[in-house]
């Protein structure tokens, strides 16, 4: 009997001779999935409130984070770890530790704010930043509406 990788072996026969001898397994194959429970980090979605049109960059809102967390906590306000992710116009986005994310949203909404800024919004906040932004489109496409 000829191999199935015999190249002189005509097409029928390779077939059949591949059929015989692959042995179909009778066992499912199993889909392997995992949930991360707790993220490292939580996401914020802030808006700074104004009394006049101002101009927010990185440094600004770094001045302001900073500020609210001093005011609230002192130096171990100071202690909590804020990236800046992301500034358009008067909103910005920042990631912080989850475990602080609550005093984090504390100091923020306590604060009362500097010259012509009077203090901060948060518009969402949570663990996974792909919802905040599904949820912050979701708001555009109704709002238009």
């Amino acid at each position: 009997m000829k191999d199935a990788m015999d190249i002189d072996m005509p097409l029928a026969e390779a077939i059949e001779s591949a059929s015989k001898t692959t042995t179909r397994s009778s066992k499912s194959h199993d889909i392997y999935t995992t949930t991360i429970r707790t993220p490292p980090h939580a996401y914020a979605h802030l808006e700074l409130i104004t009394r006049q049109e101002l101009h927010l960059d990185e440094l600004l809102l770094r001045q302001y984070l900073t500020s609210a967390l001093r005011q609230y906590l002192g130096l171990t306000g100071l202690g909590i770890s804020v990236d800046i992710l992301k500034i358009s116009g008067q909103e910005g986005w920042v990631r912080v530790p989850r475990q602080d994310l609550g005093t984090f949203s504390s100091a923020l909404t306590a604060w009362i704010g500097t010259g012509s800024a009077s203090g901060f919004r948060i518009r969402a906040a949570g663990n996974w930043l792909g919802a905040l932004v599904g949820g912050h489109d979701q708001q555009n496409i109704w709002g238009e509406a």
